[in-house]
């Protein structure tokens, strides 16, 4: 049950990364926003879309992780 979490928790903290550039680009490309798109992509990157995928990253870690056959070797 450790090594599962430990593992969902790296995945975790690549789909944070991920999810932050991600995010970023995303608003700075598509943003109609002219006075601080910079700002708005970085927070976007940093407290939206990151910790969004996070989230998802673990929960797919720990099931992957998890995915074993009973009885099996």
């Amino acid at each position: 049950m450790i090594r599962r979490i430990g593992i969902g928790l790296l995945w975790a903290v690549a789909g944070y990364v991920a999810g932050a550039v991600a995010g970023g680009l995303l608003v700075a490309a598509f943003s109609a926003n002219r006075f601080d798109r910079s700002m708005e992509a970085s927070m976007t990157g940093a407290f939206v879309t990151g910790p969004l995928l996070a989230v998802i990253a673990f929960v797919a870690g720990v099931r992957w992780t998890g995915a074993r056959p009973p009885g099996g070797a």
